[in-house]
């Protein structure tokens, strides 16, 4: 292989470690993130350029990781206070009925895949994670009006199965020194046609300034090799039904 080609292959995987202070300790000096391919490379840089961006995309893509890193990166850089996370309380086909427990006890199952990003970055118990776990708030839609998020990351997640006055609602919150990341997965929503209504409001709001929208494609999936085939397939069987 040549010399061209080897820094090439080189420079698609990359480490990331945020700009930390001199005076930070070495816990916030200690988050390092693995860019897979040059898509999530590419998707992090947009994350300093715009004020609000969209990442949409096929399942496996790490768009959920990539905010939730790119979060955590802030947080632990001390650039922001505080991670407000939100994701449509929505059944992928199937109800469950009543869930026990307190408020945020209901709300868990649904913030899973988020905690589980948190947790594939820094871990249960480091040190880092209990700085995050400090910062973090979950912020159900429902409960949004009227509120305004100063110096936070705020991540809507899985935001296909949102309604365009909920997508309205969660954009219109962030404030002073905020960035908002809208994740989602076009190709799989679970209510009548949040698909349609998700990529609406992505392309209306990319001709503003500030806002970005990421696209990934099914080539840019990371989380098994097999999964692009499947959505292949599935997507000639919804074809035909």
């Amino acid at each position: 292989m040549s010399r061209h080609k080897k820094k090439k292959v080189q420079k698609r995987v990359k480490q990331y470690e945020p700009h930390v202070p001199k005076h930070a300790s070495q816990v916030q000096s200690g988050f390092k993130f693995e860019f897979l391919n040059s898509a999530q490379r590419d998707a992090w840089a947009a994350f300093d350029q715009h004020d609000v961006l969209f990442l949409l995309g096929p399942a496996g893509c790490g768009k959920t990781q990539l905010s939730c890193a790119f979060a955590i990166s802030e947080i632990l850089a001390k650039n922001k206070q505080k991670i407000v996370m939100t994701r449509p309380v929505v059944e992928a086909g199937e109800s469950l009925g009543f869930l026990p427990g307190t408020f945020m006890e209901k709300l868990n199952p649904y913030m899973m895949p988020m905690y589980d990003c948190m947790e594939r970055c820094i871990g249960k118990d480091s040190p880092e994670r209990e700085i995050i776990n400090k910062s973090i708030e979950i912020a159900p839609i429902a409960y949004c009006r009227g509120r305004t998020f100063n110096d936070a990351i705020c991540i809507f997640d899985e935001a296909q199965n949102a309604t365009t006055s909920q997508i309205k609602l969660f954009m219109t919150r962030f404030g002073q020194n905020s960035k908002m990341i809208i994740t989602g997965d076009p190709e799989q929503s679970d209510i009548r046609n949040g698909n349609l209504m998700l990529l609406e409001v992505a392309n209306k709001m990319a001709d503003l300034g500030r806002v970005g929208v990421i696209k990934f494609k099914p080539c840019s999936i990371v989380r098994h090799p097999l999964i692009a085939d499947l959505l292949n397939k599935f997507s000639e069987i919804e074809k035909r039904s």
